[in-house]
Parts: C-alpha cells; structure tokens; sequence
C-alpha cells in the first residue's frame, strides 16, 4: 500500500470490458470473532452502522448508492467483513470515495445507534425462529467449544440491548480501525483506476495487523452416535467437523469432499440420501476457512421420521470415504464441480471480489482463478481420504429444535 491511499487497493486484471459496472468490496480482517468479552454482536452491529449512519451530512452510504442506481450490501463474519457496491463504471470515482469514508470515518451517534439496534433485534429474533439458522449457530458452538469462532456473529439479544455508542465507537477506533484493509475491485473497473481516485485522500489509513491467533482445544473424543430433535414433526441437522485454516493448503480437499458429498444428483451422499432412501428433499454441503481452524458441514431439513436414518447415511458414506478412499469416477465428478463452482462465482463480480478477498488474504498474498483451479485439480484421492477421516474421527452432529425446546 502506498502512503497516500487509505487501504490496499487488488483486484485481478485491469478491469474488464464486457461489464458496464464496477464491484467495489471494502474486506476488513475483522469479524465477530473479535467482540469482547461481554459484547458479543458489537461487530454485527457496527456493520450496521457504519451502512446507515449519515455520511458528510447527508443520507447514508447505502441509500446514496442506492439512489444512484446501484447497489449496497454488508456482510458480517467470522473474521472478516465486507463492504459491498455495485455501480455503473462512471459512478465509480464516487463512489470509491463515499465507500472508504463510511467505513473508516464514520459519523455516529446515538440516534442511528438506537435505530439500528432495533433492526438487528428484529434480525435476532427471526433468526431465533428459523432451525435452519439456529442448528447452524450450534453446530459452531460444539465444533469451537469456548472459543471465538464459535461465537454466534450477532451475538444475543442481551448482549446487543447492553451495547453503548461508547462501547461501539472504541471497538472501531481500537480494533477496527487496527486491522488489515483491502478495497477488492471487480467488473469493469480495475484495482489501477480505482486507487488513482483515492490517492491523496484525506481518509485515515488502516494500520494493518493480524489479530493474534487463539487457541483450540483438542476436539472432544466420543462415540458418535444420531442425534434427536424436539419438533413434532420436522427437524434440522448439521454434521461434519472442523477443516483446516485459510493458510493451509490441505482446506482445497476439504472443498473437494463437500462435493463429493454435496447436493448434485452426481454425488455419491445425493445417490443415497435423496435418490435411493429418498430421506430428505434438499440439503446442503460446504466448508468455510478461518483464521485458526475451519469448518465443514453437511446441512438438511427432514420429517423426524427419517431424522437419524438421515445423519446413518451421512456417517455411513464419510466412514466409507474415510476407510477405502473415493471412487475414482466419483472424485474426478467432485474435482470438475469444485472447478465449476470457482469459475462460475468468478463469473459473477459481485461473488467474485469476496473470493479475491479472501483468497488473497486481504490482498498479501497473489492468486487467480488459474491458481484455484490448479490447485483444486491437484488433490488426490488420498487427501480426500484423510479429510473424511479426520471429519469422522471428530464428527459433531446438532439438531434442531432441539430435545429440551419441544
């Protein structure tokens, strides 16, 4: 980063053509992970306002870029946010501008504070409501018992109410504001252009730091066995266990594995779980990277009676992976669809600046769409072997609602 622009400015070309509009991704290594203690959701909300609040007097970011046609979004996680616009190539000079200003120099207050409090109440309580969003919190808190990463990303309706603009405001100064920043730019305009409209503005740079890693605890060892729900007739399930961390190039068999495993009637858990048992109507496979650790999980809704004949098949097929390996078919079906998923996502500017975020760690590292290709068409059936060993050694199941609820 160069001394007069506010954030790393990457993206991966020098924008291209065929798109009239522009993606701009502000990515802040900073994510609820990082609430303190007692203030669990702060980051969450700060998202909030940092999008709401009224910026150089007038009407907030999201409604300014609105106003102009385009679109605004913002994304709380683990250990990263993300700031997202989508606006016609000309908008961009001001568009970049109204973005780093926002985030980095926010005008709050306790209206906007009370105000957007509210909503993420609101948010809280329809997320409370819906299993299929809170087996996903659970299955979090028993993979990362005591540790950030498990830690629901909008804290507790507790948490949020005791929140003060004080406490707000210092989480922003002191962590925030301390964390890597990087302004991921995709579509029609590239990274080159973007930082020639922020050089020499007045915003105040972002220092940099990696927060400190935390560490985990050894995961519990006990027998697994199908877990039971408390609803009166439909329940949700998550499964799997932890993966390895951004850093470690071991995650891409993990990728692999979940599709493998994952919803396409090619894979081999669809073959059973939908097509053959005919247990569930949809479900869901993924894996997620952290700072410390990952995650992988498969994610289904079923009638309770199907409920653990469903989490059988799931353990049956990851013992089976784990004990004899892929069939080599069914892995080069799950190696092309983990390529596809890749490029179809770089495909989409929007999806693409949070994969470069990422991938890049906050632009401190290369990669491109070559690169993950490459790398996913290089694990082998032994890797994927061992991640399914090591997800079944440790396998954490949640259902929801659960037992005591109903």
């Amino acid at each position: 980063m160069t001394s007069d622009l506010p954030v790393e400015v990457v993206g991966d070309g020098g924008g291209d053509q065929r798109w009239r509009t522009s993606v701009l991704c502000l990515a802040v290594g900073f994510g609820s992970r990082d609430d303190p203690e007692g203030q669990g959701g702060v980051a969450h909300l700060l998202e909030h306002l940092l999008m709401s609040a009224p910026l150089d007097g007038g009407s907030s970011l999201s409604e300014r870029v609105e106003r102009l046609g385009g679109q605004a979004n913002a994304i709380t996680g683990l250990d990263r946010m993300f700031f997202q616009v989508q606006v016609l190539g000309s908008q961009v000079p001001e568009v970049a501008g109204l973005l780093t200003r926002a985030v980095l120099e926010p005008c709050l207050d306790d209206g906007v504070l009370d105000t957007e409090r509210q909503a993420v109440l609101q948010e809280l309580a329809a997320a409370a409501a819906d299993p299929s969003d809170t087996v996903q919190d659970a299955f979090l808190a028993a993979l990362f018992p005591g540790h950030p990463l498990g830690r629901p990303v909008g804290g507790t309706a507790e948490e949020v109410r005791r929140l003060r603009l004080p406490d707000v405001l210092a989480v922003h100064r002191e962590v925030f504001l301390d964390r890597r920043t990087a302004l991921v730019c995709t579509g029609g305009t590239g990274p080159e252009e973007v930082a020639k409209h922020l050089a020499g503005t007045a915003t105040t740079p972002t220092t940099g730091s990696v927060p400190a890693a935390v560490p985990l605890s050894e995961p519990a060892v006990e027998a697994w066995r199908p877990r039971t729900g408390g609803s009166d007739g439909f329940s949700w399930f998550a499964t799997g266990g932890r993966a390895p961390a951004v850093d470690d190039p071991r995650r891409h068999a993990y990728t692999v594995l979940a599709q493998l495993l994952g919803p396409s009637p090619a894979s081999v858990l669809y073959r059973t779980l939908r097509g053959r048992e005919g247990l569930v109507y949809a479900f869901h496979t993924w894996e997620r990277s952290y700072t410390e650790s990952g995650a992988w999980r498969v994610l289904a809704g079923v009638e309770d009676g199907n409920l653990v004949r469903a989490q059988e098949v799931v353990r049956d097929l990851l013992l089976t992976v784990a004990d004899r390996g892929p069939d080599p078919e069914d892995l080069a079906v799950a190696r092309r669809q983990a390529v596809m998923d890749l490029v179809t996502r770089a495909e989409r500017p929007w999806d693409h600046a949070l994969t470069l975020s990422q991938e890049t760690v906050l632009g401190t590292r290369s990669w491109s769409v070559s690169d993950g290709i490459r790398d996913l068409e290089q694990v082998t059936a032994e890797e994927v072997r061992l991640a399914a060993a090591a997800i079944a050694e440790h396998q954490t199941t949640v259902v929801r609602p659960a037992p005591e609820s109903a």
